[in-house]
């Protein structure tokens, strides 16, 4: 079978992927800056790198998974002027918000999640460490990172610099250079604040990904401090720039043996941005569609490409994933044999080549297909039956879609109240067939009908689904 080929970022290209140290492997991705709510670009970054998790796992590696979040940026502090509440407050609001999006994208547990908050002792030793080189320099307004001391600066990205980069950080003729980036802020007026030997104030940003990579998850001996780097495409530069040269600079080991981003989302053909107001916040979203159904979306397209979001391309998709579930419940109940060998290498072949999503699908397209005609034909074909409930388990696994009941993923956007009165129904006909009072039964059913359920009786009791 083909091995694992990823794109890397900085060779431009795909690579066949080694890890660094037998089958273990590293990964950091870059999380979220915890103010708000999640919106489709966070969506996008977690799905990609999820699925890049389960293919790994599938490939037999043990993986350590590694996502940070952000909880102290000019933003968070903004949201506490404005809300005049705790940066605690906020950040643990905005965190749990996130972890319940995520879960409901089916994303795997991330292995650590550390916090830029807890972790200040450790970049503000990589900031010392830098200063003592005289790479990093104290000024009035914070400690900065001299990149004319790096050699390699924008060997990542393969640029140096550019107007908008420069522009991100506040002009200050004091820099030695106008590309030198902030590694300590100090304090302000109504700012948030911590003690260092420098001064009072807080982390710049691309120090915390550096520092925690440092403590949490680098090889101390090895060339590489991790095995893969990732996050979306925006941070390529100056984010990911940045932090490799703060790692090459004060360990002389470079950060990541890979750079992996994914592509950003679009809206009806816009970049989604809060300044152009087309951010769709994924909590709006999941009103309307499952997660499931969000997450088959996303991945319609591989991770690198630029992903135009439209609830009409979005309704299609979803057809497409009820064409699965309804051949799940043609197997409903029955136990799992194994997985078609043909199937499982040519979909594992097909994610081992930079995690292709759309051929990955088109295969499952395909056996779908085929595994339906059989069944029209041969009804009774148990030996095919219990080989699909392998399948759905193992597309399950390794892409974290059909993991869901056949019969509960029809019933997505049904209150609470109404699933009650619907099983209350059912317990009553059920309970009218043990009295063979079946004229009863009958008319509950029609009654059932008539709220356009659909009701089947099954070795394994009554199961319904929305019609």
């Amino acid at each position: 079978m083909k091995k694992l080929t990823i794109f890397d970022s900085v060779k431009k290209e795909k690579v066949l992927f080694e890890a660094i140290e037998g089958l273990d492997v590293k990964v950091y991705i870059c999380g979220p800056t915890v103010y708000d709510d999640s919106h489709l670009g966070h969506a996008r970054s977690a799905i990609s790198f999820d699925l890049l998790h389960r293919v790994l796992k599938a490939n037999g590696y043990n993986v350590i998974m590694t996502k940070n979040f952000t909880d102290i940026d000019d933003k968070i502090i903004k949201k506490m002027h404005e809300t005049n509440r705790s940066l605690e407050d906020i950040t643990s609001e905005y965190i749990n918000a996130y972890k319940k999006d995520m879960s409901t994208l089916n994303i795997l547990p991330n292995s650590l999640e550390p916090k830029a908050t807890q972790n200040l002792e450790y970049m503000i030793e990589m900031i010392e460490n830098l200063m003592e080189k005289d790479i990093a320099y104290k000024i009035s307004d914070g400690v900065y990172f001299d990149v004319s001391k790096d050699e390699t600066y924008g060997s990542l990205s393969h640029r140096a610099s550019d107007e908008n980069s420069i522009a991100r950080v506040e002009s200050n003729t004091q820099k030695r250079n106008p590309s030198d980036f902030a590694l300590w802020k100090f304090e302000k007026a109504n700012d948030v604040a911590y003690e260092s030997p420098f001064g009072k104030g807080r982390p710049g940003w691309h120090i915390e990904c550096s520092a925690m990579i440092k403590k949490h998850l680098a090889y101390k001996d090895k060339e590489y401090q991790i095995d893969i780097h990732g996050g979306g495409a925006d941070l390529l530069f100056p984010h990911h720039e940045n932090e490799a040269a703060q790692t090459r600079c004060s360990s002389n080991q470079s950060l990541a043996k890979y750079w992996m981003h994914n592509g950003f989302v679009t809206i009806d053909g816009e970049k989604m941005s809060k300044s152009l107001g087309n951010s769709f916040f994924l909590k709006d979203i999941l009103k309307s569609y499952s997660g499931e159904v969000v997450r088959f979306y996303l991945l319609t397209a591989q991770y690198r490409a630029n992903f135009n979001f439209n609830e009409e391309d979005l309704i299609s998709s979803k057809k497409r994933l009820d064409k699965l579930y309804r051949l799940k419940k043609r197997v409903y109940g029955l136990e799992a044999s194994s997985v078609n060998n043909q199937f499982k290498t040519s979909l594992l072949e097909a994610l081992n080549d930079d995690l292709n999503t759309p051929k990955a699908i088109s295969i499952i397209d395909e056996y779908i297909n085929k595994a339906n005609e059989t069944l029209d034909k041969e009804p009774k074909n148990k030996n095919l039956k219990k080989e699909l409930v392998a399948m759905f388990n193992f597309i399950s696994d390794i892409l974290g879609i059909g993991f869901e009941d056949a019969y509960k993923y029809f019933q997505f956007g049904i209150g609470e109240d109404e699933i009650k009165e619907i099983e209350n129904l059912i317990e009553k006909r059920t309970q009218a067939k043990s009295n063979k009072d079946f004229e009863t039964a009958d008319k509950i059913r029609e009654e059932i009908n008539s709220k356009g359920v659909s009701i089947m009786d099954t070795p394994n009791g009554v199961v319904w689904e929305r019609v």
